[in-house]
């Protein structure tokens, strides 16, 4: 290919890779995630001209799986691309846990592997992984909605926003490049980006006016409307809040959109679905709702724990802007397609000229609490004595109770699978306060991964949310089990100098699969880990570490003195042995597919 003239360092591209960089930072993407080696090194080159003139730049993790998560996390908090990499080989098959993870939860992520030279095809290379070998092209085919290998120059830059583009398409999530080392380092015959991606990937104000028409009769119609409302529902969850008080309409949310809504809201009834409250599950049967409104809700088995929307069909109305979460309610009365924000603003104009028939008005017990008390809850919990319990060792309970009380109010928490996710979902409420207005679209102050379920997936995420929100206070809530199998990447925040709050929940045990063997009767077996001393293991890395046995030791604790430092902190919690997560929905379930 005809080579251009090589300006001065860090101001032109000088290989497809930065070229690839020139894209990126055309998205304001700031960082790429990944782990290098021999076939990914000029990619690596490449990122080092950019970091030296201000561009993106790389970020090591520990394993490739472990780098999926941080640009999992990355984009969830920022809305930019989330970008990772890997070389060829086991390089690229150690992403793909953390890929999956992303298809299955509509993230938007671009995974560039590498691959052995062209010329070096079916000879037995190095690491090859090319159609001839362990074929990554096709394996991430089954994982990513787009993946492919780019085998000649020419096709760079239309493959590349190809990826791109469908990334952010309807539904959203990772697209794979396989890209040889001799292409990667070949030289493009134009420096600069031809496309205009911003402009490509600008969403429009789009829907469907006459469905909005019909939702607006629907709204006004409701005597006793139930908003439901998912993780989809983030960029417009202010205007969705100031339609529920206008309406009187209760709010309930699926587990991914528990950090859209404070706990605190007067409005808001609980968590519906796997380990929420039976207060927020028994409305979607409640004869007295008359419309159930299903809100960038993607429902899935852990959404909706046993809840059959077609049994409701009559009530359902179903505003969504992913195509794939309305497959989940075939059968509803209506279906409203289109951005959220652009639906709800309409929606509030009409609104705004006819009025609201019966409007939340606030009593004095729904008056904000001081700033000393807890607030009040419209929802119950399981256990409210264990939630207050004393006890010690203590309960995980108490434990999720007294975060919200040691951590700012703008804390933004990640929950890992397992127990942790459980007792977190059921039990941990920050006191947010926020009832209506206009937010941040990335806002929620809670954060986990469902559907495909990925132990240890927090630990990376909460790395990628400091990163995208260096202003934030970021707590992971893990357990023992996903620390042994992910804690290294902790060294990623020291490295960074990240003040990240890892707050592990040691119980010397799987505790979810523990738990559930027992509430379904299953054989005992496999679930025990060797009592580790986690704060000893932080310590050995260069983090704070603390062994905490009660609620008595954590409230000694300076908590808020651990977001000011330049590096993170670990809390070795070790919580009473003897209690179950509240997961008996799910364990009803398992027994019934049995």
């Amino acid at each position: 290919m005809p080579a251009y003239e090589v300006q001065a360092e860090g101001t032109a591209p000088h290989e497809y890779g930065d070229l690839l960089l020139s894209y990126l930072e055309q998205l304001g993407v700031e960082y790429v995630f990944g782990i290098p080696g021999g076939a990914i090194e000029p990619f690596y080159n490449a990122l080092a001209r950019s970091e030296r003139r201000g561009g993106p730049r790389s970020i090591t993790a520990r394993h490739e799986a472990g780098s999926a998560f941080m640009a999992d996390g990355y984009w969830r908090n920022s809305g930019k691309l989330g970008v990772c990499c890997a070389t060829t080989g086991p390089g690229a098959t150690n992403l793909i846990t953390g890929v999956a993870s992303a298809y299955e939860n509509n993230v938007p992520m671009l995974v560039i592997t590498a691959q052995t030279a062209l010329s070096s095809f079916g000879k037995g290379a190095f690491q090859e992984s090319s159609c001839t070998g362990v074929n990554t092209v096709e394996l991430f085919n089954h994982c990513c909605r787009y993946s492919t290998l780019v085998s000649h120059p020419a096709q760079f830059e239309h493959k590349l926003t190809t990826a791109i583009m469908t990334a952010f398409a309807e539904p959203m999530g990772p697209v794979h490049l396989s890209i040889p080392v001799d292409v990667m380092r070949a030289t493009p015959s134009h420096p600069l980006p031809r496309v205009d991606l911003p402009d490509l990937l600008r969403k429009p104000a789009l829907f469907d006016s006459d469905a909005v028409g019909r939702l607006y009769s629907e709204l006004k119609l409701a005597k006793n409307p139930l908003f439901v409302i998912g993780d989809g529902a983030g960029e417009a969850i202010g205007l969705i809040l100031n339609l529920a008080l206008g309406l009187n309409a209760q709010l309930v949310v699926t587990p991914h959109g528990k950090g859209l809504v404070s706990p605190y809201h007067p409005l808001f009834r609980g968590v519906i679905g796997f380990s929420g409250h039976q207060s927020a599950q028994q409305l979607l049967t409640d004869p007295e709702i008359d419309r159930i409104f299903i809100i960038g809700a993607q429902l899935s088995e852990w959404a909706s724990q046993g809840w059959e929307p077609e049994q409701h069909q009559q009530r359902i109305i179903d505003i969504e802007a992913s195509e794939s979460n309305l497959t989940k309610t075939l059968m509803a009365t209506l279906h409203v397609r289109g951005r959220l924000e652009s639906i709800f603003e309409a929606v509030l104009k009409r609104f705004a000229t006819q009025g609201f028939d019966k409007a939340f008005v606030p009593n004095d017990s729904e008056e904000p609490a001081a700033s000393n008390e807890e607030p009040l809850r419209q929802f119950t919990l399981d256990d409210e004595d264990k939630f207050r319990s004393d006890a010690s060792p203590i309960k995980p309970q108490r434990l999720m109770r007294e975060l919200a009380n040691i951590f700012p109010a703008n804390t933004h928490y990640l929950a890992d699978v397992g127990a942790s996710f459980s007792w977190a979902t059921h039990y941990l409420h920050p006191h947010d306060r926020r009832v209506s207005g206009r937010r941040d679209a990335k806002g929620g102050l809670f954060r986990a991964t469902l559907n495909f379920a990925a132990m240890g997936w927090a630990i990376g995420s909460a790395i990628g949310t400091a990163l995208a929100r260096p202003d934030k206070p970021v707590v992971c809530i893990t357990g023992d089990g996903s620390l042994l199998m992910n804690g290294q990447e902790i060294t990623v925040a020291v490295e960074e100098k990240l003040p990240v709050v890892f707050v592990v929940l040691n119980d010397s045990a799987y505790g979810m699969v523990k738990h559930g063997q027992r509430m379904t009767g299953a054989e005992e077996i496999a679930f025990s880990l060797p009592m580790t001393n986690f704060a000893a293991f932080a310590e050995a890395m260069g983090v704070e570490g603390h062994i905490i046995h009660s609620a008595e030791e954590l409230l000694k604790l300076d908590c808020q003195a651990f977001f000011k430092k330049r590096g993170p902190t670990l809390l070795d919690v070790r919580i009473d042995q003897s209690e179950a997560p509240p997961i008996g929905m799910r364990t009803k379930a398992l027994k019934q597919n049995t």
